[in-house]
């Protein structure tokens, strides 16, 4: 069981749900994942789902901020990356083009994050730990197994990342389509596919891919609590079977049965 008390700079430690229906989604993921909920309070009316496996923390969700409803933004999976300092981060992100969609903010004791959107459109945040490091849990089901970038720009997001993160980058077209993988201190987590014309006007974004036991019985179980399948259950050649989902809100993310297990 991949366990964690602390994640390297450079790495996809923390998923997190934004969404416009706290207790329904905490009741789909439960239901798809078999995750236990603690619920953490945010303030006076707020609460924080933090999502268990097994009393090891996988992620998390809340309730969208009436801001970011009211500039159109839909239901979300964030996703975060372990920094040194989050105002280091920022600033060494700016110089390579980002935009800074919310400055380094300390989130109580836990930590200091920050919201970026990388050159060509995504966005993701950085999370730099105090109390809570992220993820104890990764690489295994029900727990994050892989993070995706799809964007128009690959070339331009290589050089972000890598200038970013210290990440190194691997491209092939062994799948019969261009991909890019992503590792950071010599470890594979995460990977970047062109964006293709069937995604229409969508922005460039980042998915999390959780693991499962099968994949075939995890699109199903979506379907059957009111999710929606935007690919189904498809091999990829030594490297696992997966589907591309979205929650009863519209919050996209995968799943896939790794061929290693």
């Amino acid at each position: 069981m991949p366990e964690f008390s602390s994640h390297p700079s450079g790495t996809f430690c923390w998923p997190e749900l934004a969404t416009t229906d706290q207790k329904g989604a905490v009741a789909f993921y439960r239901a798809l994942f078999g995750w236990d909920v603690v619920e953490a309070p945010m303030g006076p009316t707020e609460t924080y789902s933090m999502f268990n496996i097994k009393g090891k923390s996988v992620g998390a969700a809340y309730s969208m901020r009436a801001e970011e409803r009211q500039h159109g933004v839909p239901p979300h999976w964030s996703s975060y990356v372990t920094v040194p300092n989050a105002d280091d981060a920022v600033k060494r992100a700016q110089a390579l083009g980002a935009k800074v969609l919310a400055p380094a903010l300390d989130v109580m004791d836990a930590g200091r994050m920050a919201v970026l959107q990388d050159p060509t459109g995504a966005t993701f945040c950085v999370w730099q730990a105090g109390k809570h490091f992220g993820a104890a849990l990764l690489r295994e089901p029900g727990a994050l197994g892989w993070t995706e970038l799809a964007t128009r720009d690959t070339k331009a997001a290589e050089k972000f990342y890598t200038s970013l993160f210290g990440w190194t980058a691997k491209t092939g077209t062994d799948a019969g389509m261009e991909y890019t993988e992503f590792s950071n201190q010599g470890a594979s987590q995460a990977g970047m596919m062109p964006m293709m014309p069937q995604m229409g006007n969508a922005p460039p974004y980042w998915m999390p891919y959780f693991e499962v036991a099968d994949c075939d019985a995890a699109v199903a179980k979506a379907k059957e609590l009111g999710g929606r399948i935007y690919a189904p259950a498809t091999d990829i050649p030594k490297v696992g079977r997966f589907a591309v989902l979205a929650d009863h809100q519209g919050a996209v993310f995968a799943v896939i049965k790794m061929a290693r297990a």
